[in-house]
């Protein structure tokens, strides 16, 4: 078989299909193995409104693991022949996990005030527009940690910025903050549905998903705050 062979059989449609399939199941699995600790916990909780702190603390192994998916999938390679899936995930969970758990952390603890506020909502006796409020303050959270986890599994800024990015992509990239929020719905539906464990299982997936929608974040990021003299700084690449 010559090398001209092999290069069409490595780079031909169902080849890339093929590897976006190995791919995402390499990633799938890796991510698993990085939050069975936490995913267990979580599986075993009831769903209490007392538990919404543990569930929190289950949730913490979630960061660095959905970050490493991003920038796995981000540099797969489409050639079937060069599949290095489960080194890019290695390197972006050693690259990532600092700087995600310094967001992350922080992000989880907000969003479990803003649960178990509403969790007890009844208790409180405030006015009923006050849950459509916590509500509405929980969703922009959501997706302001949406991008904020997809802007730092793929560039390296400071903390302090990548929050500036992820807050002003909520406003000027509107169709990405609707796409965001469709996939916490179905994330959500899944969950309640089903279970955790059947989420989990779908995390390479969904990571891919989060990916292919948040591509205007990622070119502009790229383009307005990395990119000097024709060189992109500061953006973290498969080398």
């Amino acid at each position: 078989m010559t090398e001209t062979t092999v290069r069409r059989f490595g780079e031909g449609p169902l080849s890339r299909a093929s590897a976006l399939v190995y791919t995402l199941l390499v990633v799938e699995l890796l991510f698993l193995a990085t939050t069975v600790p936490g995913l267990a916990g979580l599986v075993l909780l009831e769903r209490d409104p007392g538990n919404v702190p543990l569930a929190a603390l289950c949730l913490l192994p979630a960061g660095p693991a959905l970050s490493a998916a991003l920038y796995a999938l981000h540099h797969r390679r489409l050639d079937l022949t060069d599949l290095r899936p489960a080194a890019a995930f290695w390197r972006g969970y050693r690259m990532n996990v600092r700087g995600v758990l310094k967001l992350w952390v922080p992000w989880l603890a907000w969003l479990t005030v803003l649960g178990t506020t509403l969790a007890n909502f009844g208790a409180a006796g405030v006015p009923g527009w006050w849950a459509v409020l916590l509500v509405l303050i929980a969703l922009a959270a959501a997706l302001w940690g949406a991008n904020a986890l997809v802007i730092t599994s793929l560039f390296e800024f400071r903390a302090r910025d990548v929050a500036r990015l992820a807050a002003y992509f909520l406003f000027s990239a509107p169709r990405v903050a609707l796409g965001n929020a469709c996939l916490l719905v179905v994330a959500a539906g899944v969950t309640l549905v089903a279970t955790e464990a059947a989420l989990a299982l779908l995390g390479s997936v969904f990571a891919g998903a989060l990916l292919l929608n948040s591509r205007p974040v990622v070119a502009e990021v790229t383009e307005r705050f990395t990119v000097r003299d024709g060189r992109p700084e500061d953006s973290r690449d498969d080398s």
